[in-house]
């Protein structure tokens, strides 16, 4: 079989001879051209190929492209081309039905779309024979063998380039071939063979490397043979090269590569990669549902029928509701639900035989394996809770909490202890005040009604409670929850021997102590909650500090049996605290107690007496130069020993107390020297200022006023009076000054023509701020008072001129053309006199302000002010430079006449 390349032999060798001499040049290999290796391939077939065999491969250059390049055959119904580039036959070949045209190799780039197209000739191997010339055959050789012959080549010159090498087809052996051995494969012929004896030989894996002595040739006769079966799964292909040197050993012909191809039998079974496969399927599941996927391999070739697996179900187990409740994808495995009625309370779990079969699934040809598919129906909510009975009954007694009252049961058909299948109670209805509670039993599923707050059979003697069971999580759509779903709780509260109670509990009573014995003070009563039930009450002490009150055990008056005193110690705060129960003759008997709080009163009755007083001394020094200190009264004034005691209670403290039992109210000074414990003793003289006096009942002095006035020395209380003379005095000067006042202003009067009104020629055009101190005068008066309306009057007082407004600034109303004088002329007249009498006030000629231009004044604008003032030899420019405000006055003084 012999492929034979088209180009011309003279054209190649000159393109070699340029790429050699251009790569010698330049030192670097030329750059890769991805391509076919030819344009044109010429090969021979067999007579007969059978299908899935390899006939030829043709070789691209990818130029490091790896799988980026896609190989496509011009005639897929025949030909099928590999990522590898070899070609198979794709159906049964004979060489009467081969092609005409040639066939059409196409490789592309997956990601740059460039397209290399190369031919392909086919053609029989009878024609590839008779150009094989036959040479004097060894003594021993096959007649029917097929030969390859070594490509030949021009020995003239070795400068012109070889003949191409052939492109051998590779040889096809199958597995597991039972001999006889060795089994003759294939002839390798030289044609030198003619004029001298060659020697043959093979090299590579399969010959004289590891697996070594599987293929043999004859040294002699060329003859190629197989020694022992070979086995596709363990090598699938075996790459030789063989060789003809003379009896010197020189090589004669280029070594040729012989490609052996190991034809697959089916000699595997599939294999399934688990025994057993577990998937689960909800249940209620729609037709079409996926469930799960099984997967076998098989050794054999998956490009041929050996390797090409079917599945199918051969069982299921239980036939519930029907025999073919699944389905299996025969290519993939993967098992779908193929009728509806999935049930899990029904049928829980099914059983599927699986088989997995080559050669396509043909069960005549093909071997089979099969698997065991354990298929789970998990549970949904698709079955509500069902109570056991319709309406359940308890009792509970009153005043009990956390009392379980019913046990609620029901049933379940979802799987047990699942979302499904946990119980949520719920009361729907006859428990407006939320006294009962229905939490769930996590172990058996109940519903535990429950009393959370108390009951009272006074107020109701029975419940009558509606609860719904639901499910944890929502029902399956489509399913509702029946009328089993609720139920009624029918509960009776029984009653029990209530203790009774005081009302109010503590009872506050106020009295002035020094109470006689055997007086009443108020009646404590308590009341017996179970009006149902007739029962007596009796009451009796319970504490009494100071046993001072007794009670009347049936009617409750309380009396006095010894005098109320709140100087006692049993008085805190002026409160007494006495206890009292109260008992009914219930079955059993029930007590309650009540407190009695009697705030007494103080009235004078007692003298005052001695009290002590805790001094605290600290020293600078260190120990032992500081402390323990001694306390001692200082011996003047004389009374102070007489009157007063001091004691020491520790090294730090002492209690200086009154020795007589009376001493009038006062402040008094204690000189008190206290010494040190240093090698030298020192000593200190402190007062201690005391203040006596009488108390009130909050400890409070009541002679305060006289406490003052003993406090203060006859100099203090003389200074203090002429104080007051001196300020009555300034009063009487400063009434007589504004009477005086009152009656100037009233003998002058100021008549204004209403023509020569000048109170709206005066316009106000910024605020300068500063020096206008005789403008102190609140202007808003020259406004008439019947057209000023209420919300724009001005408060009343002085404002300088170089004050801005802290609001903004008023919209006067339009004035009436007729002008009103009210007390115009008052004003400008007192005006006046500040101004003359003001030693601090400008020049007569200094513009007054007497009010403020707004939007709604009738006055016209002024254009321009000029002053006579007689400053023109003052240069009045730097005012400029003080900035906007002051640029007006520098116009009008420094500026020209004109």
């Amino acid at each position: 079989i012999h492929v034979y390349s088209h180009n011309s032999g003279s054209l190649a060798f000159l393109l070699f001879i340029y790429c050699f001499i251009a790569a010698e040049g330049r030192g670097t290999p030329p750059p890769c051209r991805p391509g076919f290796s030819d344009d044109v391939y010429k090969v021979v077939v067999p007579d007969i190929t059978e299908k899935g065999h390899p006939l030829f491969n043709v070789r691209f250059v990818d130029c490091g492209r790896g799988g980026l390049v896609r190989f496509e055959c011009s005639n897929p119904s025949d030909f099928r081309i590999e990522a590898d580039g070899v070609v198979y036959a794709a159906r049964s070949i004979e060489h009467s039905t081969l092609p005409a045209s040639p066939l059409l190799i196409k490789a592309s780039d997956t990601i740059t779309q460039q397209q290399w197209v190369a031919q392909v000739r086919l053609k029989p191997s009878t024609h590839s024979s008779q150009q094989v010339q036959q040479v004097a055959a060894p003594p021993v050789m096959s007649k029917d063998l097929k030969e390859i012959a070594f490509p030949s080549r021009n020995m003239d010159s070795q400068l012109k380039r070889m003949k191409r090498d052939w492109v051998i087809p590779p040889i096809n052996v199958p597995e597991n071939s039972r001999g006889p051995f060795p089994q003759e494969l294939v002839r390798i012929r030289s044609d030198h063979d003619k004029n001298r004896s060659l020697r043959y030989s093979v090299t590579g894996p399969g010959a004289d490397q590891p697996p070594n002595g599987i293929f043999i040739i004859d040294p002699i006769s060329g003859e190629l043979s197989v020694n022992k079966p070979l086995d596709r799964e363990h090598i699938s292909n075996f790459h030789l090269r063989a060789h003809a040197v003379d009896l010197n050993g020189n090589q004669v012909e280029n070594p040729i590569d012989i490609v052996i191809n190991v034809i697959d039998m089916n000699d595997n079974r599939p294999e399934f990669t688990h025994q057993i496969w577990n998937g689960t399927v909800p249940e209620g599941s729609k037709p079409g549902t996926f469930v799960m996927t099984v997967t076998s391999v098989d050794k054999d070739d998956p490009k041929t029928a050996n390797g090409m697996l079917r599945y199918k179900i051969l069982s299921q187990n239980p036939e519930s509701p029907t025999s073919n409740m699944f389905t299996i994808n025969n290519k993939t495995g993967g098992i779908i639900t193929v009728a509806a009625g999935l049930d899990r309370e029904k049928v829980p779990q099914y059983t599927l035989i699986i088989q997995a079969t080559d050669m396509e699934g043909n069960p005549m040809y093909g071997l089979s394996n099969t698997a065991t598919a354990v298929i789970r129906i998990t549970d949904v909510n698709d079955n509500p809770p069902e109570f056991t009975a319709e309406t359940f009954f308890g009792e509970v007694p009153e005043n009990r909490v956390n009392v379980i009252v019913a046990n609620l049961t029901v049933t379940d058909k979802d799987q047990p202890n699942t979302p499904a299948w946990n119980a949520v109670y719920k009361i729907t209805g006859g428990d407006p005040t939320g006294r009962f509670s229905v939490p769930t039993d996590p172990t058996t599923n109940e519903g535990l009604v429950t009393v959370v707050k108390p009951i009272d059979y006074e107020i109701s003697r029975t419940y009558v409670l509606t609860v719904e069971a639901r499910n944890e999580v929502p029902l399956a759509r489509g399913i509702h929850s029946p009328r089993q779903s609720t139920a009624t709780v029918s509960i009776r509260v029984i009653d029990v021997n209530e203790s009774p109670y005081f009302e109010p509990n503590p009872k506050l009573i106020k009295l002035e102590e020094g109470m006689m014995p055997e007086s009443t003070l108020t009646t404590f009563t308590a009341q017996d909650p179970d009006r149902f039930m007739q029962q007596s009450i009796r009451y009796s002490k319970l504490s009494d500090p100071a046993n001072w009150l007794k009670i009347d055990p049936n009617t409750g008056r309380i009396t006095t049996i010894a005098i109320l005193d709140r100087e006692s110690p049993f008085v805190k705060n002026s409160l007494y605290n006495a206890t009292f129960m109260a008992s009914d003759n219930g079955v059993p008997p029930a007590s309650g107690t009540g407190t009695l709080q009697i705030y007494l009163l103080d009235i004078n009755d007692n003298a005052p007496k001695p009290n002590a007083i805790n001094i605290t001394a600290l020293d600078g020094d260190l120990n032992p130069n500081a402390g323990p200190f001694a306390f001692e009264l200082a011996h003047r004034p004389s009374d102070v020993r007489r009157n007063w005691t001091i004691t020491r209670v520790s090294g730090d403290y002492a209690q200086v107390s009154l020795k007589i039992g009376f001493l009038e109210s006062g402040i008094y000074e204690l000189p008190i020297i206290i010494t040190d414990s240093g090698n030298l003793p020192m000593s200190n003289t402190s007062y201690l200022r005391i203040k006596v006096c009488q108390c009130d009942i909050n400890g409070d002095c009541t002679d305060q006023q006289h406490i003052m006035a003993a406090g203060l020395g006859t100099g203090a209380i003389i200074s203090i009076l002429l104080c007051i003379i001196i300020l009555l005095i300034l009063v009487l000067m400063f009434v007589v000054w504004m009477k005086r006042r009152d009656k100037e202003r009233q003998a002058k009067q100021l008549l204004i023509d209403p023509e020569d009104d000048v109170r709206d020629n005066i316009l106000k055009y910024d605020e300068e701020g500063g020096g206008e101190e005789d403008q102190d005068y609140d202007l808003s008066q020259l406004q008439q008072p019947d057209t000023i309306e209420p919300d724009a009057i001005k408060p009343v007082g002085i404002r300088r001129l170089d004050e801005r407004p802290l609001h903004p600034e008023p919209q006067y109303p339009m004035r009436s053309a007729a002008p009103h004088p009210g007390d115009i002329g008052d004003f400008i007249n007192e005006g006046l006199k500040a101004a003359d009498n003001d030693p601090t006030a400008p020049p007569y000629d200094s513009l007054l302000v007497f009010d403020y231009e707004g939007s709604g004044s009738t006055a016209g604008s002024l254009s321009s002010l000029n002053s006579s003032s007689s400053g023109g030899d003052q240069d009045y420019d730097y005012l400029n430079d003080w900035g906007p405000r002051f640029r007006k006055l520098a116009d009008m003084y420094g500026g020209s006449d004109d």
